[in-house]
């Protein structure tokens, strides 16, 4: 099972950008759909964005307004979170996920969890 450790996280003002890292260990990450999510205090898990194997196809939350890209780079074993104009309530933890080929916007359809990063955003 891949192993996965988000950074990038910290405290930023609204309207500020901000890219979150996703490294991944124990095996290539180019035979996996990866996706964010996001969970607020007291909130469920949200689905922000996924990337398919190679980066051709990505998807994002609606909500998002186009906020937010996800990129990767497999040879980095590395996923990319871009955050431009972050507003207050995008604060929350936000995790990367990883799952066997297709993308996917159900959390439960992910195997693999990082331990997430804290993004706070201050009006």
């Amino acid at each position: 099972q891949v192993q996965l450790v988000e950074s990038g996280g910290g405290l930023v003002q609204a309207g500020d950008s901000l890219r979150l890292s996703c490294a991944a260990s124990g095996r290539s990450l180019s035979t996996y759909a990866m996706a964010w999510f996001r969970q607020a205090p007291g909130d469920e898990r949200e689905f922000v964005a996924a990337i398919d194997l190679y980066g051709g196809t990505t998807y994002g939350a609606r909500s998002l307004q186009g906020r937010f890209t996800i990129s990767r780079d497999n040879a980095k074993n590395t996923v990319y979170l871009q955050m431009n104009s972050v507003k207050p309530e995008d604060t929350a933890v936000y995790y990367c996920a990883a799952r066997g080929f297709l993308i996917a916007v159900n959390p439960r359809e992910y195997d693999s969890w990082g331990q997430g990063t804290q993004v706070t955003v201050s009006s």
